[in-house]
């Protein structure tokens, strides 16, 4: 498994670094034809056969190096390989090849990347240069019938090249949408909470200023903590879409997991309305992209209590089981209205759906209220002390009282 794995990264490197060198890539391939092509002019002859003249092997390198622009201008490549090759059968006659090397990189080159004209072209080239290559060398229906199964096979590889690059463009493309929508997700979420609970506060202080200036102090206070909060998260966000970490980079926080849910329901209460929180079952460790996605689910449903619901009181409740997270909002508000549901109501279908989990909201029991249940699929892990004890923090504004 390992070596495989060195493997692999060898090849992505040396993949990468073709990418960025293609210049280095066209010289290192024209080389390789040379050797190959070198071959026949090295190897003992047999006096029967054409000589090995240094003219004919200079005329042979005439024929390999515009391959060296095979990526520029691939058709006008191919034209003058062609030309090259009919000079050196009908001038020289050297030794020959036993395949046609340039032409076949050519060919390559213009079904991976060349437009649908140039290779209209060289179809209509290859129909006539093929057979009269053949009258010219041995007239035999073999050779014209292997020649054009060897330049059918290197177009059909460079088309199976073109299509497995669209291919990698378009899911690096997917990748970058979902990845947009991932981070539009979180900064909503984000936004969202931190200006709802600033606005109902703003909304309260001046009310409470002349009834209760302390509670107005502490209304100013949860403003100011909701800002700084809102403002670390962002510079997180923001932080993903940089790159590298050098000078002046954004820190890269951890993201929010379910030990936050705790603060974030005391926020929440500082708005005024009245939450209570409870964890049932085993607390179970949860993989960190899970624990995010749950403290968002709450985020986000308490944010809707807090805008939407007109309620009085809310409860969040999470049930660890066995390969499973359960997350429970529900509210005593006014309940939900034709047509309802907005950016975060598919927000938290959204970051079900990613961990293969399940979203459903709805009335409250009873058909009082609404409740927000989210299942979020966990591996199996060791349960953490206090497995089994049901934990009920009830937290309750005083705003109102």
């Amino acid at each position: 498994m390992g070596i495989r794995g060195d493997a692999r990264g060898a090849w992505e490197r040396t993949r990468s670094w073709g990418t960025a060198n293609p210049w280095a890539v066209d010289i290192g391939i024209a080389l390789l034809v040379q050797a190959a092509m070198t071959m026949p002019f090295v190897v003992p002859r047999g006096p029967e056969l054409e000589p090995a003249t240094w003219p004919a092997y200079g005329l042979t390198t005439l024929t390999v190096l515009p391959l060296v622009w095979r990526r520029r201008a691939p058709l006008a490549v191919l034209c003058a390989i062609l030309a090259a090759s009919a000079l050196y059968k009908l001038a020289l006659e050297g030794p020959g090849q036993p395949l046609p090397y340039t032409g076949l990189v050519s060919v390559y080159t213009i079904a991976a990347l060349a437009p649908a004209w140039h290779r209209l072209v060289t179809a209509g080239l290859l129909v006539v240069a093929v057979p009269a290559s053949v009258w010219l060398n041995t007239q035999s229906a073999r050779e014209l019938t292997f020649s054009l199964f060897v330049f059918g096979a290197a177009y059909v590889f460079g088309r199976l090249q073109d299509a497995r690059q669209r291919a990698h463009r378009i899911e690096a493309e997917q990748a970058a949408a979902r990845e947009r929508a991932r981070i539009a997700r979180e900064m909503h979420d984000i936004l969202s909470h931190a200006v709802s609970l600033m606005i109902v506060q703003a909304e309260a202080g001046p009310v409470a200023v002349r009834a209760a200036p302390a509670r107005a102090e502490a209304a100013f206070e949860a403003i100011s903590e909701t800002g700084r909060e809102a403002m670390a998260q962002l510079r997180h966000m923001l932080g993903l879409l940089r790159d590298g970490g050098g000078e002046g980079a954004a820190p890269r926080e951890p993201q929010p997991d379910l030990g936050g849910i705790p603060d974030l329901v005391e926020r929440v209460r500082s708005s005024g309305l009245s939450v209570a929180y409870e964890t049932e079952g085993g607390v179970r460790a949860v993989p960190a992209a899970t624990g995010a996605s749950a403290y968002r689910i709450v985020q986000e449903a308490l944010t809707n209590v807090v805008k939407h619901a007109h309620a009085r009181t809310a409860e969040v409740r999470l049930v660890h089981r066995e390969g499973a997270l359960t997350v429970t909002v529900t509210d005593d508000g006014r309940g939900p209205r034709p047509g309802s549901g907005g950016h975060g109501l598919v927000g938290i279908r959204e970051r079900a759906a990613a961990h293969g989990g399940t979203a459903a909201m709805g009335p409250g029991p009873g058909g009082r209220g609404f409740e927000v249940r989210v299942r979020l699929p966990v591996p199996a892990a060791p349960v953490a002390a206090g497995a089994g004890k049901r934990t009920t923090t009830d937290t309750t504004a005083e705003a109102g009282r």
